[in-house]
């Protein structure tokens, strides 16, 4: 009986945008929050500044990843179309092409041949694309697929700092927002290091330090600007 081992590899590229887009959208909402609340601004400030600071993130997001991957998108169209022409111009060239990368990987040149021969009798332009390209269903690119991830993740992840700046005394803002946001971080880090089979700790530890640091930056920085204005 056959049985398709299971790999993380095929979600690689929805899971690298979703986790992404909630970083982003927890640490930069968090950071805004904190910063303005930091500068004692007046009620429903703070409330304001991350509603606006979610949606813009959301949009721009979207924006910036449908626009990234529609360019790697056009240039694997571009590199098929430039692939399946030299297939049906100079099918022998390919083969003996096809036929090299397999004796560079180590086969010997008559198994190189004969592999060459049987992947191409079966799907020449899936053979040169996975072996001479490194395309594949997995690594396919997909731009809108992509940019509603990281829209909708970013998002989720905005969420939880507007709460609680709705929900929290305005003197404790800042507290509760830093304390929710490490909790956040390092529940994000620990889930991409599970979701990639990556050691946990390491990337709790990363995303920790980066997150403390930009939100201690953007309250300083508030608080400067609070008491110049």
């Amino acid at each position: 009986m056959s049985q398709v081992e299971a790999h993380r590899l095929d979600r690689a590229g929805w899971l690298r945008a979703a986790v992404l887009g909630a970083n982003d959208g927890l640490l930069s909402t968090a950071s805004l929050v904190v910063g303005v609340a930091a500068a004692n601004p007046a009620p429903g400030a703070v409330l304001l500044a991350g509603i606006a600071g979610l949606t813009a993130g959301a949009l721009s997001m979207a924006a910036g990843e449908f626009v990234s991957v529609s360019s790697q998108a056009d240039l694997e169209t571009a590199e098929i179309a430039r692939e399946s022409a030299e297939l049906a111009t100079m099918p022998e060239a390919e083969l003996a092409e096809l036929a090299a990368i397999y004796r560079a990987r180590g086969l010997s040149p008559e198994l190189a041949g004969q592999v060459a021969r049987a992947l191409m009798a079966k799907d020449a332009l899936g053979a040169h694309l996975r072996d001479e390209l490194g395309i594949t269903e997995v690594s396919t690119a997909r731009p809108l697929q992509a940019a509603l991830a990281s829209a909708a993740s970013f998002a989720l992840g905005g969420l939880p700092p507007i709460l609680i700046a709705l929900l929290a005394p305005p003197g404790v803002v800042l507290a509760a927002v830093g304390g929710a946001t490490v909790l956040g971080l390092g529940l994000l880090g620990w889930l991409a290091a599970w979701a990639g089979g990556a050691p946990a700790g390491r990337a709790i530890a990363r995303v920790l330090l980066w997150g403390l640091i930009a939100m201690g930056v953007t309250a300083g920085v508030g608080a400067l600007v609070g008491q110049s204005l």
